[in-house]
């Protein structure tokens, strides 16, 4: 992809990011049954975090990276996320902590990373988050370090691949114990769903959104 083309794509995005977001309306598609079972509600205790959405070019492509997190005993594990954690004192707002974690989960050098907007914060009722995806890009391809304490994988997803309406499924996943009937985006052998998958959706909703300028 040449430059001018990325740079399109990039001015494009910022405009309609600007513009109001679906936020619930575009989730609602890929929401888990789960989610719709749980009364779980914000809290005094719920925590902010934010994860980051890096696009770039490579082979005349546009990309994004997701992360396969380790298995543990929590909620997420083993889950496909958006690298991208917890909001600290020291972070002078939630666009410092999606970069912050970038930085520290994939090795994201942060020099030539442009903020374009954010998504709607999402409350995730599992974990006690509310989350803010954070939408950038940076001009070539990054190296990606991982943690491998918290990344056992980094996935360089192709933006046409995931627009792909056949990759979109619906299966139980046992979290828990529980079962759970969740909407997911086929990728590479692994099912991305969950709030990582809700954020997806808004984010292509977003960027199907006519633009208004172009109507005038």
């Amino acid at each position: 992809m040449g430059k001018e083309s990325f740079d399109f794509f990039t001015d494009e995005l910022y405009k309609k990011l600007k513009s109001p977001l679906p936020g619930e309306s575009a989730h609602r598609p890929m929401q888990a049954t789960s989610r719709l079972r749980m009364s779980f509600k914000p809290n005094a205790k719920t925590r902010k975090s934010a994860v980051l959405i890096l696009f770039y070019p490579y082979q005349d492509e546009i990309y994004f990276p997701v992360i396969l997190r380790p298995a543990y005993d929590g909620v997420h594990s083993g889950q496909i996320a958006f690298p991208g954690g917890r909001y600290e004192l020291s972070d002078e707002d939630l666009i410092r902590t999606a970069l912050r974690e970038a930085q520290e989960e994939i090795g994201l050098r942060l020099t030539d990373v442009k903020i374009l907007g954010v998504l709607s914060e999402l409350f995730i009722p599992p974990s006690n988050f509310y989350v803010l995806p954070v939408v950038a890009t940076i001009p070539y391809r990054p190296d990606f370090y991982p943690d491998i304490r918290e990344v056992e994988d980094v996935f360089e997803v192709r933006l046409k691949e995931i627009m792909d309406t056949s990759i979109l499924g619906e299966s139980v996943i046992i979290v828990r114990g529980e079962q759970v009937r969740a909407p997911h985006y086929a990728v590479r052998g692994y099912k991305i769903w969950g709030a990582t998958a809700m954020m997806i959706s808004e984010l292509l909703t977003v960027m199907n959104t006519p633009d208004s300028s172009s109507e005038n």
